[in-house]
């Protein structure tokens, strides 16, 4: 094949999938809202079960659900019926993901689930097929033709069947009221997280905030900052609203301008008025950049009548390793 070839040669399965998925979306009809209800009044788990590439593509599904809120599990059928049959309850949800219909693997479990009074969703190619009539609800996922030629590889049913999967778990997820702040939660460890990770979950709080009063002499300061181990002190005035701070580095430009009467000189003398804050609300990403824009290492969040609700410092940040 020639360059060109080759290059047309993908543009054509591109263009055949991405129909597929356009098919997909013109045809959907009231069972996918009657899916979405179905998953959002249960109170168990979603189960997802597929062979082959059809398995690989209930795999993905599952992964989706559960980062978007539902919590969901996948099963190979092959080995359902070895003893995996057990981590299934009669409250779960299948969905059975299957172009034909009649994968023998899935048809094998349909006597077991209807038993056990498991509701049965369908993601397939053939409404009509055995798996189609046996579903509570079935997602028809039909595509004119595969990607491959022969249309004997799943390239185009295989999207489409991953795209039904994918707008399934995203309208769950947004009737749940599923957010930012939640996905953080979930995702602790990944990219998505960490740049979703709000200021207050790092920010030390209580006890673990360091405060001084504009009187307090500079003795006591320096005691503060060693003993919250936070590299500076916040100065509040007598209705414990932030005025000020004091850094390690004040203390070293003070002992420099003051000299031997460093000592005899209280908060005030020596903080830096009017510092740079933070929401509690606001993302640790914005915290980060106003810190590296402005070569500071804490910052001070307050509220709105301008009272000390927490520290963030740089060290919080580095933990999250998100730089």
């Amino acid at each position: 094949m020639t360059k060109d070839e080759i290059i047309q040669t993908g543009k054509k399965v591109l263009r055949i999938e991405a129909d597929a998925v356009k098919t997909l979306a013109s045809n959907l009809d009231e069972n996918f809202f009657n899916v979405v209800e179905l998953l959002f009044n249960s109170r168990s788990r979603v189960i997802v079960t597929g062979m082959g590439k059809s398995g690989l593509v209930g795999r993905k599904i599952a992964a989706t659900l559960s980062s978007c809120g539902t919590p969901a599990l996948f099963i190979h059928p092959a080995e359902a019926g070895h003893g995996d049959l057990g981590m299934i309850v009669k409250e779960d949800i299948l969905i059975a993901v299957s172009y034909s219909g009649e994968t023998k693997e899935i048809l094998d479990l349909l006597d077991y689930f209807k038993r056990a009074g498991i509701k049965l969703i369908s993601i397939t190619g053939n409404k009509r097929s055995r798996l189609g009539k046996y579903s509570d609800i079935a997602l028809e996922a039909r595509v004119e033709k595969e990607a491959e030629p022969n249309g004997l590889v799943p390239t185009a049913s295989s999207t489409a069947a991953l795209a039904m999967g994918d707008a399934i778990a995203i309208a769950l997820m947004k009737k749940k009221g599923f957010g930012e702040e939640d996905f953080a939660v979930v995702h602790p460890k990944g990219e998505a997280g960490k740049k979703l990770l709000k200021i207050k979950s790092l920010m030390h709080i209580g006890r673990k905030i360091a405060r001084v009063s504009l009187e307090a002499p500079m003795k006591d300061v320096i005691e503060e900052i060693s003993r919250k181990n936070l590299g500076m002190t916040c100065v509040v005035d007598d209705e414990e609203k932030l005025v000020g701070i004091i850094t390690d580095g004040d203390l070293r430009r003070r002992i420099q301008e003051y000299g031997k009467s460093f000592l005899d000189k209280t908060a005030q003398d020596c903080m830096t008025p009017d510092p740079f804050t933070v929401n509690k609300e606001d993302l640790a990403t914005t915290a980060l950049n106003i810190m590296e824009e402005n070569t500071i290492t804490s910052l001070v969040i307050k509220d709105k009548e301008g009272k000390i609700e927490g520290i963030i410092h740089l060290h919080d940040l580095w933990r999250t390793e998100m730089f």
